[in-house]
């Protein structure tokens, strides 16, 4: 029940947010490690069961957790849970972020597209930009986190999305809401029907407008290693956009080229 033991779980389970985290020096990796982790183990929660009932069981699991943390009711012996109290009593993380973040993964629990355009955000942003407001958080030793931060957080998650489209539809679910009606059986030739190519392109040109703002808001370079875990997110977010004929194609560059490119942003100080 260790730091360590939580990187092996993410490197198992979100490889793109290890690597991202082995950026960082020892300090960071050993905050990091525990929320990745734990952002796992929640979001992995509605899919380990088709039961629904079950999911939102396991969902509760996590909040029970959580509120026992900060009510100073005692530390679960977790692999995740344990090494995540220490976190949070370390770097005082806002207990908000976590609640909101368990409950969005209530959506993921059933296979009813979200009611619009708004509800679509708001899961994003509680889940993705909350995770990513808690990362920074944790690196930056009790100074405030800008506002630019979530901002990043939900066009880095609307690429994560993006990227798993094939797997959602494949199981049924319809993860971005569409103006009009969807044609799931064109989906399931891997056709993209017209109502899904505009809503995609405006979803993923939201996103890379976010991820501009928060590049030229100066964000503190404490947060690089927790911000890099988006380190992809701007080449699929700009494929989608070019090209939304093509969302249920999966996104499949080189390791080569993935580990390069992320080399480059660490000896240039980006993310």
């Amino acid at each position: 029940m260790s730091w360590q033991g939580c990187a092996a779980v993410v490197e198992a389970g979100d490889p793109d947010s290890f690597r991202a985290a082995m950026t960082g020096p020892v300090a960071a990796r050993a905050r990091l490690f525990p929320l990745y982790a734990f952002n796992l183990e929640v979001a992995k929660a509605p899919w380990v069961t088709s039961e629904p009932g079950l999911a939102e069981i396991r969902l509760q699991w996590w909040r029970d957790a959580i509120a026992e943390i900060f009510e100073g009711r005692g530390v679960r012996r977790h692999e995740v849970v344990t090494p995540l109290a220490d976190v949070i009593m370390e770097t005082n993380l806002p207990r908000p972020l976590f609640d909101a973040l368990i409950d969005a993964r209530g959506f993921d629990c059933y296979a009813e597209p979200h009611a619009g355009r708004a509800s679509f955000d708001a899961y994003i942003g509680a889940s993705a930009g909350g995770l990513m407001e808690l990362s920074v958080a944790a690196l930056s030793e009790g100074a405030p986190v800008p506002r630019e931060v979530a901002g990043f957080g939900w066009g880095c998650g609307v690429a994560s999305l993006i990227r798993a489209l094939p797997v959602l539809y494949g199981s049924g679910r319809q993860p971005i809401p569409v103006e009009g009606s969807l044609d799931l059986n064109a989906v399931a030739e891997g056709r993209v029907p017209a109502v899904l190519q505009d809503a995609v392109r405006q979803i993923a040109g939201d996103a890379l407008d976010r991820i501009r703002t928060a590049r030229t808001a100066n964000l503190p370079a404490i947060a690089g290693p927790a911000l890099r875990a988006g380190w992809q997110a701007h080449p699929i977010l700009k494929r989608t956009h070019a090209h939304p004929d093509k969302v249920l194609e999966p996104w499949a560059p080189s390791e080569f080229r993935q580990r390069g490119s992320l080399m480059i942003k660490v000896m240039l100080g980006r993310w």
